[in-house]
């Protein structure tokens, strides 16, 4: 479990709610009125737990003591070993860490019923700065993405800086941009 910035433990997981009638599935935070199908007007079952990580069980018995999470993300590694890095390495602000790793996600698609188990090969970065300096450090680490980009080939024209609101952001980001591409397919 994981403590959120909002005060309430997550384990990593969104509430999910069927409508009896048209057999349809919604995140319960993402109804407008609660309890009522915004389909079809229908009751809404009892809001239940879905998990985005994957469950697996070590070893030869599948028992509640062999139970384990494949991560759905590499960034957590990362931060869980902040201070490892901080007490071996005694980096100076600015620094980054990098880590590639796999990462597990299920993932679910209410409007299609689609339910599929994800396996990635990511790779991740994290920099770390002095407060005061991030929006510089941002905007410059942004500048050097795109510059990185055009060097394999990309044209600069065609990116396109998807700033993400603050309800669309992680509980610990103070900006978001999602650099996208338009390719011509």
């Amino acid at each position: 479990k994981v403590w959120e910035a909002s005060g309430h433990l997550s384990s990593f997981s969104d509430p999910l709610v069927d409508c009896k009638k048209c057999k349809q599935r919604f995140c319960e935070d993402h109804l407008e009125e609660k309890g009522k199908c915004p389909s079809c007007g229908g009751e809404l079952t009892e809001a239940r737990p879905f998990n985005q990580m994957l469950k697996t069980f070590l070893g030869p018995v599948e028992d509640a003591a062999s139970v384990a999470y494949l991560r759905p993300e590499t960034a957590a590694g990362m931060f869980i070993n902040f201070k490892q890095v901080l007490d071996s390495m005694h980096p100076r602000l600015p620094f980054g860490i990098a880590q590639v790793g796999k990462a597990f996600r299920n993932e679910i698609t209410t409007e299609n019923f689609i339910f599929r188990t994800r396996e990635f090969e990511i790779m991740e970065f994290e920099y770390f700065c002095v407060p005061a300096d991030a929006p510089c450090v941002f905007d410059e680490w942004l500048l050097r993405m795109k510059e990185f980009a055009v060097t394999l080939g990309l044209k600069r024209e065609k990116f396109v800086d998807n700033e993400k609101g603050e309800k669309d952001r992680a509980h610990y980001s103070s900006r978001t941009v999602d650099l996208e591409y338009q390719y011509p397919f």
